[in-house]
């Protein structure tokens, strides 16, 4: 791997900034400065420090997206905007690709890695990961609509698995949802199925992941592996 893309990929900067470091004699490689941005490094073997501090390699990369409405949770597509259009050149990273997806006008928390075997962790049903969701509603939730989620519900000939719905008491249209499937449209088609539609829908937390409430829509923030593995924190 070259060395300014490795130092980019540990958030050292961009490439540009990256290079500057190394010009001016700021990085060492096995205890000799070096001045080549393209020199080829071996990021597990070789021992890489800038101004002196040694350099930690990380394997894989987690992001948390604060994604906005209107993007796509795709990592491509030819006509519209993806949630890896967001990705700032100093986090970007080859294989990158969005952990689960969040339809186009949901918001919230989305997390971005190039870990096929976290995110098929984080995804599989078997490991009943729960996601919290807050929907906004045209009509106020009800206690039926409570009991019917508790139960499961049947809609469109899906049987969608027991989620726990709870009134927010600050918002009488506004109701939190945590389930642990991942089916497509749920939330939305669970509360059609008892006769409201869902006006706005934000995830708020992956297991005891949740949303920095710092992130502004369309920011995005690197994850340690300690921070990113608090989705399986409350795995039943």
């Amino acid at each position: 791997m070259r060395l300014d893309k490795f130092l980019s990929n540990e958030n050292y900067g961009s490439r540009k900034a990256v290079g500057a470091l190394i010009r001016r004699g700021a990085v060492t490689v096995n205890g000799q400065a070096v001045r080549s941005a393209d020199l080829a490094v071996d990021p597990v073997h070789d021992e890489i420090r800038v101004l002196g501090a040694a350099v930690v390699y990380h394997e894989h990369v987690y992001l948390m997206l604060h994604k906005p409405a209107g993007v796509l949770s795709a990592s491509r597509d030819a006509r519209q905007r993806t949630v890896l259009d967001l990705v700032p050149a100093e986090l970007s990273r080859r294989g990158l690709f969005p952990a689960g997806r969040l339809d186009r006008d949901t918001t919230g928390l989305l997390l971005l890695t190039d870990d096929g075997d976290f995110a098929h962790r984080m995804l599989a049903p078997k490991n009943r990961v729960p996601k919290r969701y807050r929907a906004v509603l045209d009509r106020p939730a009800e206690e039926a609509d409570r009991a019917r989620f508790a139960a499961g519900i049947a809609e469109g000939g899906e049987l969608f698995a027991p989620a726990v719905l709870e009134a927010d008491g600050d918002d009488p249209l506004a109701a939190y949802v945590t389930l642990t499937e991942g089916k497509y449209h749920e939330v939305k088609r669970m509360f059609h199925a008892c006769g409201k539609e869902v006006v706005a829908l934000e995830r708020l937390s992956i297991g005891a992941l949740e949303l920095d409430k710092g992130l502004k829509p369309g920011e995005i923030k690197r994850l340690t592996v300690e921070e990113a593995s608090k989705v399986f924190a409350v795995c039943k």
